[in-house]
């Protein structure tokens, strides 16, 4: 059945041993992060026997179903107060920023009998999740250590996902200058501090990451061979671990522009077109219900993408080389965004080659 998206077991394995030892290498864990696929058993699976240290996930739903993997879990999202239970019974370690959380994990760590590992995470810029203030995270991580059922495991950051900001030396050595204060000022030992995501797998693959960072969050870089600082592919990487395929379902030739007043289409947006005369067009049976449709990418270079429905995709064959007949499929590489809705959408069949 199509929509189909074909998933590389073995290229994400040997993504994952690539990255995972090159951080090795300068003394980094990588914890792996699996919401791009619902934490897929035979994907997770990959990332495991590729030398992942532990699992990560930003939906507790996610994290139930890597209970076969006997390794940390982390939640990587803030966790809500109406998840809290869940997210002791389902999770080693979680990101937090708001002490009153914090206060309430203790508690339902103690209902189940348990310790629960944080990590504080320190803004540093870019403006998403974390403490803004110094003094406001060492006033927390005070009013933590005297927390019975919660183990202050480290601090991280998170850089490029909300305000854009690229990872540099000088940014990440605040966060090791933190864990120095935090250390210093309190006579404990931080196990983690977490650098980053993908786009700080960067600093790794150039020779440039500071040390004392020593934990990663990786996935876009594993899944599909990208740095994300700069959208680039890393060498030596697997970048079509998920190819897309969709079924040709209408084959006609046609005006390039559509005849009579133009409105607003399905999604509220007022189309413009460019007249380029008759064209060849196919229709597959794709749409923006099933895939991010501005993410993909035609492995046959000479195939435009029109526009698209929430249920069709438009394409221009007129200059395709490659004759194609109603019922062929046609292939598409995939950003992460795409990725992401094409995993995560029901009408998508997955199918799995190693």
């Amino acid at each position: 059945m199509f929509p189909k998206i074909k998933i590389d077991l073995h290229g994400i394995r040997e993504n994952t041993a690539r990255v995972c030892d090159k951080c090795k290498n300068v003394g980094i864990d990588v914890t792996a992060i699996t919401k791009v696929f619902l934490a897929d058993e035979n994907i997770a699976e990959c990332l495991v026997t590729g030398g992942a240290t532990a699992l990560g996930d930003s939906r507790i739903e996610n994290l139930k179903n890597l209970g076969c993997f006997n390794m940390e879990k982390w939640l990587v999202r803030i966790p809500m107060e109406s998840e809290i239970e869940d997210v002791i019974k389902y999770s080693d370690v979680s990101l937090n920023s708001e002490i009153k959380t914090i206060r309430l994990l203790n508690k339902e760590a103690y209902k189940q009998d348990t310790t629960h590992k944080v990590i504080l995470m320190a803004d540093l810029g870019d403006l998403r999740e974390g403490y803004f203030s110094t003094d406001d995270l060492l006033s927390d991580v005070d009013k933590v250590l005297q927390m019975k059922n919660i183990e202050l495991y480290g601090i991280g950051t998170n850089l490029t996902c909300f305000g854009a900001i690229i990872p540099r030396p000088e940014t990440l050595q605040k966060l090791v200058k933190i864990k120095d204060r935090i250390e210093n000022d309190f006579d404990i030992e931080l196990k983690v501090v977490s650098g980053g995501n993908s786009s700080s797998y960067t600093l790794v693959d150039r020779g440039e990451m500071i040390d004392g960072i020593n934990n990663l969050r990786l996935g876009e870089v594993i899944l599909l061979g990208n740095e994300t600082s700069y959208g680039t592919p890393v060498e030596g990487l697997h970048h079509d671990n998920f190819i897309l395929k969709a079924q040709i379902v209408e084959l006609k030739e046609k005006p390039s522009v559509p005849i009579g007043e133009i409105g607003i289409d399905a999604f509220g947006n007022k189309p413009e077109f460019v007249n380029k005369g008759t064209m060849k067009r196919a229709i597959i049976a794709v749409g923006k219900q099933d895939v991010r449709i501005d993410g993909m990418t035609p492995v046959d270079g000479d195939i435009e993408i029109l526009g698209a429905s929430s249920d069709h995709t438009i394409l221009d064959l007129t200059n395709v080389n490659k004759i194609y007949k109603l019922g062929d499929t046609v292939s598409f590489k995939l950003d992460y965004g795409a990725t992401l809705a094409a995993m995560t959408s029901k009408y998508v069949e997955k199918e799995y080659i190693d």
